[in-house]
């Protein structure tokens, strides 16, 4: 009960502080200088926000996004979380590729959409593998440092009972890791919502929500861009509260262990 009552309590505070802050920018707008007005009012990009709702073709685009995050997050899993089981497993090679792996995250992900495309050659296919690229890295991080952190002593009580390299892998050290590759995935959420819309904005030529902003740009709809844009932050808000929530019930026992050990 407490803790419902603390969640209501925080969702009451976050909605009266945004409804404070939207007052307060629409006084701005309404009553500032000429400057403030190159924007549109907020109360003008609230009440796009709304038709968005019922917009068909805004579904579309924002399907389309999804989709993208989707497939590239799935590659992403696919390809990140073995390498770093792998890695995790072998230190020496770790300590080997660990130079590449540092200098290949530090590239940002926008600069190789022209190589995307030039391999790839259809914009939705090098968007999806632009995704899968970035998500990797956070999940190969969290990975590596969650097998790394698993608990030596586990290991060694089920090998000394006899228990083979793999049986050691599945009943210690990926349910200690699960937790980390579940951080991991979180962060990933947030990084494929901004790469598949940055690419969206750039090209153009696929769909998504990153195109529709531009296309409300071009028709002289600043408040339709400026919703579509809100939209997309209600999107990996409402993402990463969903994944913080499956956290909390999968691995509570994972918090609790943490918090004993300190």
């Amino acid at each position: 009960m407490v803790t419902a009552l603390t969640w209501r309590r925080r969702a009451l505070l976050g909605a009266a502080g945004l409804g404070i802050s939207g007052a307060a920018a629409e006084l701005a707008h309404r009553l500032g200088p000429p400057e403030f007005r190159v924007l549109p009012s907020p109360s003008s990009v609230a009440v796009a926000a709304v038709q968005l709702a019922a917009d068909a073709e805004f579904a579309m685009h924002v399907s389309a996004t999804l989709a993208a995050c989707g497939l590239g997050l799935h590659a992403a899993m696919i390809m990140a979380v073995p390498a770093g089981l792998l890695l995790g497993a072998l230190p020496g090679t770790e300590r080997a590729v660990r130079p590449v792996i540092e200098f290949l995250r530090a590239i940002p992900s926008l600069v190789l959409i022209p190589l995307a495309w030039a391999l790839l050659g259809d914009p939705s296919a090098a968007k999806t593998a632009l995704i899968a690229y970035s998500c990797s890295w956070p999940l190969l991080i969290t990975t590596l440092y969650g097998i790394l952190e698993t608990d030596p002593l586990a290991k060694d009580t089920l090998r000394a009972y006899g228990f083979s390299p793999l049986q050691v892998l599945i009943r210690v050290s990926l349910p200690s890791t699960a937790p980390h590759i579940a951080t991991g995935f979180r962060l990933a959420i947030a990084v494929a919502l901004i790469v598949s819309i940055s690419v969206e904005v750039i090209s153009g030529s696929s769909p998504g929500i990153g195109t529709y902003i531009v296309a409300a740009h071009s028709i002289g709809q600043p408040e339709r861009a400026l919703a579509a844009t809100l939209a997309a932050g209600l999107l990996g808000l409402a993402a990463t509260a969903l994944c913080t929530a499956a956290e909390h019930r999968l691995f509570a026992w994972y918090r609790h262990t943490a918090g004993a050990s300190r």
